[in-house]
Order: structure tokens, then sequence, then C-alpha cells
């Protein structure tokens, strides 16, 4: 039931969105805390989210709950708000837009009265801006893209003018340095400079990798930048076998910076066998961890097209459990 993404973006990327009935993949690349949303939309009272030890909403949650744009089919889109308030969301991960050749991002958040549209939008809504996400690197090489200082710039720059502290960074088709070890010096060398930008900025870039939580605190102190952690996703320990709470464990509440609250595609997460999610929020609850939970996948295999209702229960369920 469960198979694996293969690399795509921009149009292609959310084409296979729409379409992926038999294959139900999940991406093979690896795609972390949280943040509160726009300069427009963030209440006095609310505390960043830079540090997921440090996350907590005005009213008090622990957790919040948001879908990502690209996976309900509204890349850049601002009807991408409206649908995450119909599904029942506090937030929403706006991806860069698509890459390409190009040498960065084709982004609408470049343009300040589109960015506004989206700020004033989100505000209208009550909901807040989580994170923006740099999806056009899963068909990437993080390790050997010319313009990576320029793509990795561009969106701290509309962090900054959005005042969105997490942006998830994809290492791209050779970022898995198991499959591609040779590759890790290089990497290890780019993300110390994207480091420094982040911490430049105030803001955080989360990265999700195939290693394991030992790996991924290994590779975090040779980056040595508080400006690069975790983007941890549920999905990948579960692939590998791995325990999947003994892994958060590991890692630590002051490593993971957001979350992909989702399995691969089948299932909602009321249905996975595989995923204790009550167990998870008492491991989550037990390190000290709160932040924002992001829904990826977790589609109903028999109907993926059906946006509303695979995201609408995702989210319902989460809730239920995160926040009752």
């Amino acid at each position: 039931m469960y198979d694996k993404k293969k690399d795509m973006t921009g149009k292609a990327m959310e084409a296979a969105a729409k379409s992926e009935i038999s294959g139900f993949s999940r991406r093979s690349f690896l795609g972390n805390a949280a943040t509160l949303a726009a300069g427009l939309l963030v209440a006095p009272n609310l505390i960043s989210c830079a540090s997921s030890s440090k996350v907590a909403a005005a009213d008090g949650e622990r957790y919040k709950i948001a879908v990502v744009d690209l996976m309900i089919l509204k890349r850049q889109k601002l009807s991408a708000f409206d649908l995450a308030k119909e599904i029942g969301a506090d937030g929403l991960e706006v991806d860069m837009g698509g890459l390409g050749n190009r040498d960065t991002f084709d982004s609408k958040l470049a343009d300040p009265e589109q960015r506004k549209q989206f700020l004033d939008k989100a505000q209208e809504l009550g909901l807040e801006i989580c994170s923006l996400s740099m999806s056009g690197f899963y068909a990437q090489s993080f390790a050997e893209r010319p313009t990576y200082k320029q793509m990795v710039g561009d969106c701290i720059e509309q962090m900054k003018q959005m005042n969105v502290k997490v942006g998830f960074l994809p290492l791209g088709v050779k970022g898995d340095l198991i499959q591609y070890p040779h590759l890790r010096p290089a990497i290890v060398e780019r993300l110390k400079v994207v480091g420094k930008m982040a911490e430049e900025a105030g803001v955080v870039i989360g990265i999700e990798t195939a290693l394991d939580a030992a790996g991924d605190k290994q590779l975090l102190k040779d980056v040595g930048s508080p400006g690069i952690k975790i983007y941890f996703n549920f999905s990948n320990p579960l692939k590998a076998g791995r325990d999947l709470h003994e892994e958060l464990r590991i890692l630590g509440k002051d490593r993971i910076c957001m979350i992909h609250a989702t399995d691969e595609d089948g299932v909602w997460l009321q249905h996975n066998t595989r995923l204790d999610m009550p167990k998870v929020k008492q491991t989550l609850d037990k390190m000290g961890w709160r932040g924002w939970l992001v829904i990826e996948r977790s589609r109903d295999a028999n109907n993926p097209r059906d946006v509303k209702g695979n995201f609408g229960a995702n989210t319902r369920y989460l809730k239920s459990v995160f926040q009752s």
C-alpha cells in the first residue's frame, strides 16, 4: 500500500498530488520550532515559534495543527487559506513556488502586493502561517545546486517580511546521506552557510533527513548552528522500522522545530495501526515539546482526491488527540 514518491516540482508535483490514486507515494526525499504568523497576523501576546521549547499560543494551546498548501492542491493560491479554514486547521504551511531550472523560486511572495493579500487573508480568517516550504528543492540537489544561497536567501527574506520563523528545506535528490555519504561534507558546509544566514535573520531552517535520530544529532553537531534544526517526520522512522518514540526522545525537544505529523498515504491517521497518536502525544508531553503539527499525507487509498475529506478527517483526529 505504501510506495515511494517520485521526485517532482512545480505543476508536476501538484498534479501528482491530485492524481496519485494507485501510487500513494511518500516523498522519497527528505522533506522542522513552529511559528506564529505574519506581522499583520500576530497578536501582541503571541510568543515566537523560533524555538520549539518556547512555542505557546496566547490561548495556552500547546499544539497547533496546520496543513500544507501544496498537498491540499492550492500551492501559493490565496484560496488555500479558505480551504484550510474549512478543513479546520489552525494554520497553513505556504510553499515558495516552483524551481525547475530557474536561479530561484517562482514565488508570488516576492511581490509586496500579493504578499500583503496572503497576510490579510490569513488575518481575516484567524489563521497563522506556520512556515514557508522550499519544496522545489525536492527534485534538486542541495549539495550541488550552484544558486542554493540565492534560493534559501529569497525564502529567508520572505520569512522576514511575513514574520514567519520556520522555513522547510528538503535536501533534494542527493540529500539522502545514507545513499550518498560522499556528499556529506558539501551538505554540512552548505548548511553552515544557511545556518548563519538564518541566525542573522532570526529564523530557523528545518531539514528532514533519512538518518536515524543519532545520525541527525551528529549532523546538527557538525553544522553547529542554532539556525538549523530537524523538521521531524513521523513517517521516516515508521518506514525504516525504527521506534518512533525512542527517535523523538533521542533528538529531544530543542532539536525539533516542527513536525510532519502524518504517515504515508493509505489510511487516515485514526485508522493507522502503526502510528499510535495518543502515545505520541504522551512522548511529546514528557519531552516538553510544543509547537506545530503539520498534516502532509495519510490520505485514504480509496479516495485520495477528496482533499476536504482526507485532510478534514486527519485535522479533526489530531485536534481530538492534541487539543482535547
